[in-house]
């Protein structure tokens, strides 16, 4: 914990290009369960995952805003409003894959432009080194939040529900921790790419 606060706290500058807020969405919610598998709902992990990125993030001086807190219903239109509603700022959508394939495994991270594509990158190479898991790679997609977002803005996904064995692993509270430290850490190495300007 120590190790990932002073990280995160060293990339926290007023140098050009870094950003102070990280805006958080749990996928889901409501009588949205995402993808589920008897009583393991992605609503629930999405939401758990994010608290904890929350934790993280604010123990080492970043602003957050979450757009969901509870087991509610945020409309996409919405949940894009509120990332677009903070200047200087990345957003970052938490979600648990599924699949009608029983036996696919494994974190990939979408975005939705170039300026989005670092940050992806950053976060699931992070994630990777918390985790074991088959590593499925950075991808373009157009899913409407990080299509509609006019700040960085990627979609996680963290494992799928609809894997055996990852959905024992995402039941237990160290796997979302661990999902989400690597998630943090991953903003952290961004945020000093930002700063560097390795990137923009």
């Amino acid at each position: 914990m120590l190790g990932l606060c002073v990280l995160l706290a060293g990339t926290l500058g007023l140098e050009a290009g870094a950003f102070r807020t990280v805006v958080i969405d749990p996928g889901h919610g409501a009588g949205d369960l995402g993808g589920h598998y008897g009583k393991v709902y992605e609503k629930h992990l999405a939401l758990d995952t994010s608290m904890r990125l929350e934790h993280y993030l604010e123990a080492s001086g970043y602003r957050t805003v979450m757009t969901r807190r509870s087991d509610v219903f945020i409309s996409l239109p919405k949940r894009a409003s509120i990332g677009n509603s903070h200047s200087n700022s990345i957003f970052v959508s938490v979600h648990y894959n599924y699949t009608w394939k029983r036996d696919v495994s494994g974190l990939e991270t979408f975005y939705n432009n170039s300026r989005s594509k670092p940050l992806a990158q950053y976060v699931q190479a992070e994630m990777l080194k918390r985790v074991r898991c088959v590593n499925r790679g950075v991808k373009y997609a157009r899913y409407y939040v990080i299509r509609n977002a006019k700040n960085p803005a990627i979609l996680v996904e963290c494992g799928f529900v609809s894997n055996r064995r990852e959905r024992n692993r995402m039941k237990k509270a160290g796997y979302r921790d661990d999902m989400a430290r690597g998630i943090a850490e991953g903003i952290a190495k961004y945020q000093l790419a930002r700063r560097s300007g390795r990137v923009r």
